[in-house]
């Protein structure tokens, strides 16, 4: 394969994760070609992409020569089986998070990834968030100082129990959207301590955990991250404080709800934070609060790199090992919850 051949891509799934991230963002990435999708849906596919071929299994895409890159958008408990068999034909993989139910599993997917030929990466998109972003930014220049709380929500108000596979997943929230603020949190600080997990079933005939308070510790520094199903005011984002002053930020970045309305990577609003964030510091015994310069969110950065990661000009842009990580932590949050004790890593 030469850079000016495009990477042929399949999608595995065409839910949520195949419908709004990965088919618009491979669309939007020059080099990469969207073949073919594996789902039981050729309508809904085709009502999107007309040109795109519809496969009827995972087999028949990894046997396609002209497919380089397997997106595995499936529910967490196929991840780690359609994944060993994509890497194990020479094909590299993109994987939803969590990349296997169990961290078990993610160890075997990793193992054979370590010894494969093709790329694997795992799909953290919120690393690419305008918010987290502008985070990072604020935090590397040094504007809040020492950060001694990170306090990051992932709510949502879904009162009702409805009969879709995520509110019956092993894991619940923390499962689903744990990934996302763990990942963003070793980002910033590295893997914690230990871990404490408050993880429970709050909804009126639910079985899945729906709530989830965790704590990640650090030396001093403490990691608050919480979820919920049951949060009508579900604005609250972030409320980082640190020695240099405080952080506070409300609001989901955009991106996933600019796909759903149909803008696409390269649209002038792409991106765009419609609420930044606060800072707020003590200038001489002033309270001084600004309005940071939000960073522009940027999904298509993850295809980009897994792309150049491809042709062998750069790493995964999330790496088996990285994405270990989390998993250590998603299991240590479930043995937290279950012991009710905190649980070193």
């Amino acid at each position: 394969m030469t850079s000016n051949t495009p990477i042929g891509v399949a999608v595995v799934g065409y839910g949520l994760a195949g419908q709004t991230f990965h088919a618009p963002l491979i669309a939007a990435t020059p080099g990469l070609r969207l073949i073919a999708v594996v789902s039981s849906r050729p309508e809904a596919v085709h009502a999107d992409l007309p040109d795109v071929e519809v496969l009827p299994d995972l087999d028949t895409a990894i046997a396609r020569e002209d497919i380089g890159l397997i997106v595995v958008a499936t529910p967490d408990t196929l991840h780690a089986e359609q994944s060993i068999a994509a890497l194990r034909v020479g094909k590299s993989v993109v994987v939803d998070k969590p990349f296997a139910a169990t961290l078990a599993e993610a160890e075997a997917v990793a193992a054979v990834a370590a010894e494969a030929p093709g790329v694997f990466s795992v799909f953290q998109n919120r690393r690419w968030d305008a918010d987290f972003l502008t985070l990072r930014r604020l935090i590397d220049q040094g504007e809040l100082g020492d950060v001694a709380v990170f306090e990051s929500h992932y709510d949502r108000f879904r009162p009702t129990v409805t009969d879709r596979w995520k509110d019956r997943r092993d894991g619940g929230v923390w499962a689903d959207l744990g990934p996302h603020l763990i990942d963003q949190a070793v980002q910033l600080f590295g893997p914690p301590l230990a871990v404490y997990a408050d993880l429970q079933a709050q909804r009126v005939g639910g079985t899945a955990i729906d709530y989830a308070h965790v704590l990640l510790r650090y030396d001093r520094l403490r990691v608050i991250l919480n979820m919920s199903h049951l949060a009508a005011e579900a604005s609250l984002r972030y409320a980082v404080h640190g020695t240099g002053g405080s952080f506070i930020k409300h609001g989901l970045d955009a991106q996933e709800g600019q796909s759903k309305a149909g803008l696409r990577p390269g649209d002038p609003d792409w991106g765009l934070d419609p609420s930044p964030g606060m800072l707020t510091k003590q200038i001489d015994g002033e309270t001084v609060r600004t309005t940071p310069t939000p960073e522009r969110g940027d999904y298509p950065a993850f295809y980009a790199a897994m792309r150049d990661a491809i042709l062998g000009k750069g790493p995964p842009p999330v790496p088996a090992d990285q994405a270990l990580t989390i998993m250590r932590i998603l299991d240590a949050g479930l043995r937290s919850a279950a012991e009710r004790r905190e649980i070193a890593l």
